[in-house]
Order: C-alpha cells, then structure tokens, then sequence
C-alpha cells in the first residue's frame, strides 16, 4: 500500500519534484553549454561600452506621429560636389558585406545605387557593425554619412565617383530574412549560358512575386518608358487639336457583336467589358467633338496563350472626323507614332541602355514620313521571297514576321504602314473601297513585323451599314443601338486602337507582353 500522506496536501508529490529537479539541471547544463559557445564578439558585446548608442536601431514605426522638415536627399543627386557634406538618404538594402572590423553595403533607390562604408571608430561601435551586417536585404533604411572621393570607381553602382561614410543607421522598414527571389539573379543579363553557372529566375516565379521583381532597375526602366509612350501619345495629339475623352467600360451588349467577352450581372441585367472603345469614340465624332482620343483597359475573352496576347491591356485608341479621305487620318497616325518614337529616343536613352543592358536587343529604326506600303505591294514581296499566297488572303503571324524582316532589309525601317486590306479580312463596319469593293479603306501598323495598330474609315452611313452587317450575317437587333449612333447625321471618319504594352514591348525589342504589363492578365492569370 502507499503511504496517503506522501499525496496529502497542497505541495506537490514526491515524484513531481524529482521530474522538476532534473528538467532545471537539464536546463542549466543547456544554458552552460551555450554560454561556453557563443561567438566571442557577443562576449565583447556585453562586456564593451556602446559608443554608437542612439546612431542605430529599428525605427518605430512611423504613423505619422509628427511633422519634421524633410531632410532626405536622393542617391541620383550624390556626385563630387557634395565631398565632405553629410546627407541622409532613404532607400532600400542592395546587398552588405562585413570585413572585419568594418562593412560595406548598397543602397538602393529604383535605377540608382550607391556604396557605403562603415568602420569602427570614435562613433561606430562593433556592436552597430554587427547590426548592419544583419540586416536584410531589401529592407528600407535611413543612413546617414559623409560624401567621399571615392578611392576608385565604383564599377557596381550607379553612382560610380563618390561613396557614403555612415554615422547613422536606422530600419524603417524590415523585410523577411528569406526572400522568394533575390534582386541580383532576376537583374542578370539575358545571355546564353550553356553550362548553367547562373542563377535565373523563371517569368512565373517573377509574375508570382512581382513586387520584388519591380524593383529591378530593368522594370523600373521598362516602365518609365512606357510611362512616357503615353505621355509622347497625349502630346501628339494634343497638338493636332484631339480632345481626351473617358469612355464606360460597362457596355450593354458584347462589343461588335463579338463573342470573346467577359459577360457579367449587373444588377438584374446582363452586362460585358468592353472589348473596345470604338463606339463611344464614334459617338463622340457624331457629337461633333471631331478628333478624340482615349487611354483606358480594353478586355478580351480570348483563350491565346501567346506572347503577345492579354486578356486585359491598355488600349490607346484615337479617331477623327475627315473632309475628304481617309488617309487624313491614316497619315496623321503615321505622324503622331514618329513623334512617339522620336520623344522616346530622345528622352529615354538612359531607360532604352537600362533595358539593353539585360536585355540586349537592335536600336528600333523609323523613318520620317513613315513608310507606307499598299497590302498588294506587301503580297508582292513576301511571293517574291518564296510565299504562296492569293493576294486577298490575310497575313498570318508568320507571314506578318516575315513581312517585317523584309521591310526592315528594304528600306531600313521596324515601322511601316500596311494600307487597303482585302474586305473580306476585315469588320463589317470598314468602308470597301469605292473604286473596287474586293478591298477596303483599311489600314494596319507594324513594329519589328508585329502589328500595333489596326484601323480604318468607318462606315457612317446607318443604311449602309445595315447592308454591311447583313452580307455578314450579323443580326442587327444585337448591334442596334450601334447603328442608331449615326441616325442624326455623322461625319466621314476613321481611326484605330493601339495596345500599349505591345508597342512598349516591341520598341525595346523583348520577347514576351508580360514584360511590358504591370500585373499581367492572361487566360492563366489572375493574380497578383
């Protein structure tokens, strides 16, 4: 039997205590251990005085709390002028080094980096430089230093003739310690490399962790530019009296009758997006606004998983009232997409070297007037180079490629315009033309071979386009309120859409539109 007192009362058992004893030794022993091996320079740590105490640390985080003058400067603006000041700047960890008793690291903010160096002295205590060395990448951070000389040219930065002697180090903001991708390898030039020594980084595990891979200098290149093709393209035309216009992406009825849409409820109602603006430009000719142009998302419900194919892009789309022919407006689009290109060359050099320099590709080449070349005069040249095709037929994909390669050696030009389609290749809303209705007053525009532009006078006349739908098939109650548009009397007109990340990928010569889109949509895609 057991003794009941042993169990009796509050304390407790006998048998608890020993299994307590022996977890504390355990603990002890473990303690010991640790201590006996831990690194010396945290035995110095603790034994040390911190004279850098107060020059380095993790920001609170910052609420706006309170209001300060703005001292930061940004690294674009170091250069040698500055020797012997101190400034502060905000950006992001680009990579870190220790070397004994001191550091060095690269800061970096979009294109621009720039070396740091840090050493133990009179203010810079070891302890601060084992806080900097464990830093993680990419985290922002505040440092604060002097400008100096550099000793030799920083050939790994942006900011090659002056470097930062850092007092002060604060985080802002941390990021993980394990990071999806790193900066470097998706920065990496696009290069053979037969035995595989370089790290890459495949496009899904970029497009999964786009915000890390916008941070490339590449991207934040890519994306300047594009920036600046629609700035070249309000400019353009602007100057030739186009008005911006906004126009709804909610529409009644699928857009030309078509059926790649993205249908959707609306209420009690069925509704799709847009696939393109054209009827509201349209509208707005017949409005009497004569020239107007919109920037704005256009959706297509097609199942293309190609390079060059979005299930939502940013369409460019232009159109304009004529007096007396179509190519008032087909010459004027020609004359706004040389001042695009030139406004790049020009204003862009340093973001077209950027892109280059990862992804190397020829100078885009243009001629001023443009090129511009009959669809029979295109057919002329691809037969002559091996290609069966009837001259009505429509250019394929490779055809088109072809086309382009021939144009280029010809008249040494990636942009040229490709005039008088067949009729039959095009909508039912494209004006035949008047002199033989086997071809149309129809237009398309190349970059490196690949279309950018299609465009055409439209048909104003509601009768007319009744006829047009009908020899189609098309039922006119589902396009109704289309043709009801040019009822009240409409101008002559034409115009054309233009996708924007294809025109920015083409001019920089890429090989895949994901590169050119933001947050990508494909029929894959859906996120981020």
């Amino acid at each position: 039997m057991t003794d009941d007192k042993e169990n009796s009362g509050d304390g407790p058992s006998k048998k608890a205590l020993k299994k307590a004893q022996k977890a504390a030794e355990k603990a002890a022993k473990k303690a010991e251990h640790k201590a006996q091996n831990a690194p010396q320079l945290d035995a110095q740590d603790t034994s040390e005085e911190d004279c850098a105490v107060g020059h380095y640390g993790n920001l609170t985080m910052i609420r706006s709390q309170e209001k300060k003058p703005v001292t930061h400067i940004e690294i674009k603006d170091l250069n040698r002028s500055l020797a012997n000041e101190s400034v502060v700047l905000r950006a992001r960890l680009h990579t870190s080094r220790g070397k004994g008793k001191q550091a060095f690291f690269v800061l970096r903010d979009r294109q621009y980096t720039v070396q740091c160096v840090i050493a133990v002295g009179e203010e810079v205590s070891k302890q601060m430089i084992k806080f900097v060395c464990n830093i993680t990448k990419e985290s922002l951070i505040d440092v604060k230093g002097k400008v100096a000389v550099a000793g030799q040219k920083v050939e790994a930065c942006t900011v090659q003739d002056v470097e930062v002697h850092v007092t002060d180090v604060f985080v802002v903001s941390a990021a993980l310690p394990r990071l999806p991708l790193q900066i470097e390898d998706a920065m990496r030039p696009d290069v053979d490399d037969p035995e595989g020594l370089q790290v890459k980084v495949n496009q899904d595990t970029r497009l999964d962790n786009r915000i890390l891979d916008l941070r490339t200098p590449t991207n934040q290149a890519i994306f300047r530019l594009q920036a600046g093709v629609c700035h070249q393209f309000r400019e353009a035309l602007r100057a030739k009296g186009f008005i911006e216009i906004m126009c709804p992406k909610l529409i009644s009825a699928a857009s030309e009758g078509g059926a790649n849409v993205f249908g959707m409820k609306y209420f009690e109602k069925e509704a799709f997006l847009a696939q393109s603006p054209q009827l509201y430009k349209q509208m707005a000719i017949a409005s009497d606004f004569g020239k107007v142009f919109t920037i704005g998302p256009v959706f297509r419900a097609e199942n293309s998983n190609t390079h060059r194919h979005l299930t939502e892009f940013v369409g460019l789309d232009l159109e304009m009232a004529f007096t007396h022919h179509y190519h008032e407006a087909m010459y004027a689009i020609g004359d706004m997409f040389t001042s695009i290109f030139r406004g790049l060359r020009d204003d862009h050099a340093v973001d077209i070297a950027t892109v280059n320099k990862q992804f190397p590709s020829e100078p885009f080449k243009f001629l001023d007037p443009p090129l511009c070349l009959t669809f029979r005069e295109g057919v002329q040249m691809l037969k002559e180079a091996g290609i069966e095709m009837d001259e009505t037929e429509d250019l394929s994909t490779p055809n088109e490629k072809l086309l382009g390669r021939l144009v280029k050696a010809k008249y040494d030009t990636d942009f040229y315009i490709l005039d008088k389609f067949p009729l039959a290749v095009r909508p039912f809303y494209t004006m035949p033309d008047p002199e033989d209705a086997k071809w149309s007053n129809s237009y398309d525009m190349f970059m490196r071979g690949e279309e950018i532009l299609s465009g055409a006078q439209r048909i104003h006349d509601p009768d007319f386009l009744v006829e047009r739908a009908k020899a189609h098939g098309i039922p006119i109650d589902t396009i109704q309120s289309y043709i009801d548009s040019f009822k009240f009397g409409c101008p002559p007109h034409a115009g054309g859409g233009i996708g924007l990340e294809r025109v920015t990928m083409l001019y920089l010569g890429l090989d895949n539109i994901r590169k050119t889109s933001l947050f990508p949509r494909d029929p894959k895609r859906l996120t981020p």
